[in-house]
């Protein structure tokens, strides 16, 4: 198993052969074990392909002068438009990164220009996710032929294969037409195995499994109604350290966090007054009042009490979470929560107050903390369901016909999408049809009257 340390020594080997004037800030890389073992994870633990992949990165980053970037040498008009920009958050707490199809059109923008600004948002959201995977998400509604750019597609594709180690989370494509189908066909083939295998297609009713509705804007049926509006970066000196549940115990708390949570990896489920819940603690360790908010990949099957608050520096508060009627428990399970805290001057702000801060807040000021579900064996019920909330034996059959609707009502829907396109065919051809008839008895017409004036 390779080591950072060996990546390093190559490189620094191979830079006192082959001196080359990389740029001061894409050299502080090179000193970050983080960044150095996401290339090394990126390369599957090959020491030499992950030393050359490092030097062929700020080979890179040097020729187009990556590391000076910024909102004052891009096309502002561009970014503007909101073809690219970051909002919400994937199933596992990723950053998406949206690229809205319909907006844009191939040879109306500068193409240098996009490819910078693509770059910009790439190290931004590096820097405020401090190295964290994000999501490419395609929104593709509304989209057709003219919209569809595979040179920058295969641009976007690039970046994450040979230039941004260990980012991509999933390739999320939302709502494509069938029509361009055969492009993103084209799409899989530039991709590694592992990579297609990220590649997920959805609609508005299975986005759910991917981004939950308090995360998908509203036009992907979803329940944010935010509307693009560019923000400079915030660039500090020092960014927060996110949270990392594997170096810390219980009741440890590392420098520069805001809160402590206990216990700070996973929630225990329990069976207590027939209520299967479970519940942690919050502490403000800032010197300063704190807004959190809390997040769930499964809002539909938890009641969490409270799901937001303030709280002055030192105070403490309990999260309980219940299990809503209805569901299947499993002792292993993709529920995650999601804990975010933000600093605010004073605990009594108003609600709007408080939702301004949260707006303007960036990656850098927004401390994030991550937390499984985990409901033990014994504690579960032997056919591991509940019903009005209390747990029972006796619902198998009702699970059983909720899952025989579900596959019926999806079976419906894609008989809905045949007949939608059966329709728009039959229109398109009966269409066809009636300008084909025009024109033969048009045609026939000029030669008849040509025939009489003979």
């Amino acid at each position: 198993m390779g080591t950072v340390a060996e990546v390093r020594s190559l490189f620094e080997a191979k830079l006192k052969d082959q001196p080359t004037d990389f740029h001061p800030l894409d050299l502080e890389r090179v000193k970050d074990d983080k960044y150095l073992k996401r290339i090394l994870l990126h390369q599957e633990n090959r020491v030499k392909e992950a030393a050359d992949m490092l030097w062929d990165i700020l080979t890179w980053r040097k020729s187009i002068g990556a590391a000076d970037i910024n909102e004052n040498n891009i096309r502002l008009d561009y970014v503007r438009e909101g073809v690219f920009f970051p909002r919400g958050r994937d199933i596992d707490g990723c950053l998406l990164l949206i690229f809205k199809a319909r907006m844009h059109f191939k040879g109306q923008r500068e193409y240098n220009e996009l490819k910078k600004i693509m770059i910009y948002w790439f190290d931004r959201v590096e820097r405020e996710e401090n190295g964290k995977k994000i999501t490419m998400f395609f929104d593709m509604e509304g989209s057709g032929i003219s919209n569809m750019d595979m040179e920058l597609v295969k641009y976007l594709i690039s970046l994450f294969k040979e230039y941004y180690p260990l980012f991509l989370n999933y390739i999320i494509i939302f709502d494509m037409p069938w029509v361009l189908s055969a492009a993103f066909k084209v799409v899989k083939t530039l991709l590694p195995a592992k990579a297609v295998e990220k590649m997920k297609f959805v609609e508005k009713d299975t986005l759910k499994e991917f981004v939950t509705p308090d995360q998908a804007l509203v036009c992907w049926g979803g329940k944010d109604n935010y509307v693009f509006e560019f923000v400079p970066e915030v660039k500090t000196e020092h960014t927060t350290k996110k949270v990392t549940f594997a170096e810390q115990g219980d009741n440890q708390h590392s420098p520069g966090e805001m809160l402590r949570l206990v216990p700070n990896d996973t929630i225990i489920f329990k069976l207590e007054n027939e209520d299967m819940s479970g519940q942690f603690t919050i502490t403000n360790m800032d010197e300063s009042a704190i807004s959190f908010k809390i997040r769930t990949t499964s809002p539909e099957k938890f009641r969490v009490r409270p799901s937001s608050g303030t709280l002055q520096s030192g105070a403490s508060q309990t999260v309980l979470i219940v299990v809503q009627p209805g569901f299947q428990l499993r002792t292993v399970t993709k529920d995650r929560f999601l804990v975010m805290s933000v600093q605010i001057p004073r605990i009594d702000l108003t609600p709007k107050e408080l939702a301004d801060i949260w707006q303007i807040s960036t990656g850098s000021k927004v401390d994030e903390y991550r937390l499984k579900c985990n409901f033990p064996e014994k504690d579960m019920p032997k056919n591991g369901n509940l019903v009005d909330g209390k747990v029972t034996e006796k619902t198998e059959s009702v699970s059983n016909s909720l899952n025989h609707l579900q596959a019926n009502v999806d079976i419906l829907s894609r008989q809905v999408q045949v007949l939608k396109f059966l329709q728009f065919l039959t229109v398109t051809l009966t269409g066809f049809a009636v300008l084909l008839s025009y024109l033969v008895y048009k045609n026939t017409s000029e030669n008849g009257d040509y025939c009489e004036k003979m």
